[in-house]
């Protein structure tokens, strides 16, 4: 009797101890299922960095291939629009910036270069610092703008130079011309502005080619 009191109670404690052993196990799997879990379905993902899209200006295919304009048709388009040291001068494409440059250099006027190209403002601000080196006093007279032309802000202009192709030039008659002040006056290297006469034309003649170059004085 005693020896089957010891068996059943034998049993007994080892059902106790599977029992406890199966919980605890479970217990275990439950708690490590929920932890993996949890970080990615409690907590939220880091917010992306805010990108300010203002700052942000899509580019475009420019208005004119680039085609430098030589030295001395920049100096007459300067000179037939009688730029001096009161003069705001806007290139609108401005390219390598030497119209601008020669603006400030040779006849003392404020000049800015509108150009959408930023290789070509590289370019520019390269020119700048060479031509500082020669005539400081230009520093503070000259400024490059990585910018869309027709988004320009124009309102302080008295001189524009362009070196556009036709159908910009038609855009530039109907879209900035009318913003400009009267007396600003506007010079195009080679093409016209639709059939807008003209103040003035000139000729200038390099080697076998002959540059064509338009003056026009608004008055609006």
């Amino acid at each position: 009797m005693a020896t089957l009191l010891k068996l059943i109670l034998k049993f007994v404690l080892i059902a106790a101890i599977t029992s406890s052993t199966l919980l605890a196990c479970n217990s275990l799997m439950f708690n490590n299922s929920s932890s993996s879990s949890d970080p990615l379905e409690n907590k939220p993902l880091p917010p992306l960095p805010s990108i300010a899209t203002k700052d942000i200006e899509p580019e475009r295919i420019p208005d004119a291939p680039y085609v430098q304009t030589p030295p001395e048709v920049v100096l007459k388009m300067l000179e037939m629009a009688k730029v001096e040291k009161n003069d705001v001068v806007y290139d609108l494409g401005s390219g390598d910036g030497r119209i601008v440059i020669t603006a400030a250099q040779k006849f003392g006027a404020k000049a800015v270069g509108i150009e959408i190209d930023p290789e070509l403002i590289r370019e520019s601000d390269r020119e700048l610092k060479a031509a500082i080196s020669k005539t400081p006093e230009i520093k503070d007279r000259i400024k490059f703008i990585k910018q869309d032309l027709f988004k320009a802000d124009l309102d302080d202009a008295s001189v524009i130079t362009l070196y556009l192709l036709p159908q910009a030039n038609l855009r530039v008659r109907s879209e900035i011309l009318p913003k400009l002040k009267r007396g600003t006056r506007v010079v195009s290297h080679e093409y016209e502005l639709g059939d807008l006469p003209p103040n003035q034309i000139e000729k200038v003649r390099i080697g076998n080619h002959e540059h064509r170059i338009y003056l026009w004085i608004l008055d609006n």
